[in-house]
């Protein structure tokens, strides 16, 4: 199944780093956060990949073009220097489409610009390409494949340090609690699409706005629920969390580093991302 990543924004809440690299390529560890995500994806099999490009597509594509293997895979290296023999290797079988899909341009219109790059595929995956998840991919494709809806995208608790509150009329407060810590979910990307939703989206238009609403009424949009791990790369202090938990040496999202059991992909669960909220107990 081919999988489109949108990485073609400004990443203006993370201008420490995207002034002078595109936001996909803020790297966590060795590798910018949109080589984790694609090491996910291939990981559970899917290994073609339609890049939306945008700002500073240039440097997208010299980063794949001037790839090294040796920054994440051991090697013996022989005859001075002059010989390299690779015992891993990260993006040999991928197979990745570089598409300019506009500096401008919104998710719905990227969507639509790489529409003949699907080929004759019935059913494709996307993603925003700034957040990360152990989510058991196997298991949110066979939900999708039971609802049979047009579309479907994963719903995470938030991992922000806000806090919701419930008021009385007279401006009173009911109750105040971390926003991760209510019945409250958000959309965490994650799509999973059939071509019709080509259908539903018009000249313009946003692909969780007016498209998704028109799916809603149609009853035609499913979401599935990840308790799990779930962290995007919004700002500094998200890129700084990552930052912190690769030190550690804990990163749930990197499936491919545990056997393959749910058991293993949820291991991380109680590590969470929030920070810690001044009406903890």
């Amino acid at each position: 199944m081919k999988v489109v990543l949108f990485c073609g924004g400004l990443g203006t809440r993370l201008r420490e780093y995207s002034e002078t690299i595109p936001k996909p390529l803020v790297d966590i560890g060795y590798r910018p956060i949109m080589w984790h995500l694609m090491k996910y994806y291939a990981h559970f099999g899917h290994k073609e990949f339609i890049l939306c490009l945008g700002y500073r597509s240039d440097l997208i594509k010299e980063y794949f073009l001037k790839y090294n293997e040796w920054l994440s895979n051991d090697f013996v290296l022989t005859d001075g220097g002059r010989t390299m023999h690779l015992h891993n290797q990260d993006i040999a079988d991928w197979k990745i489409t570089f598409v300019d899909t506009g500096l401008n341009s919104n998710i719905g219109q990227r969507l639509v610009a790489v529409k003949e790059h699907l080929g004759d595929d019935e059913t494709f995956m996307a993603n925003y390409t700034d957040g990360l998840s152990d989510l058991h991919l196997p298991d949110y494709i066979d939900f999708f494949q039971e609802q049979n809806k047009v579309a479907s995208f994963l719903c995470v608790t938030p991992s922000q340090s806000f806090h919701v509150v419930s008021l009385q009329e007279n401006g009173g407060v009911e109750t105040i609690k971390p926003i991760n810590r209510g019945d409250m979910w958000i959309n965490g990307g994650f799509f999973l699409l059939k071509r019709q939703i080509f259908d539903y989206i018009g000249e313009g238009e946003e692909l969780v706005v007016e498209p998704f609403q028109r799916l809603i009424q149609a009853n035609q949009l499913a979401a599935y629920r990840n308790p799990g791990f779930w962290a995007c790369m919004d700002t500094l202090k998200e890129k700084r969390l990552f930052d912190d938990m690769y030190a550690r040496g804990e990163m749930p999202w990197a499936v491919w580093q545990k056997p393959e059991t749910k058991e293993c992909l949820h291991y991380h669960l109680p590590m969470r991302m929030p920070l810690p909220s001044p009406f903890s107990a």
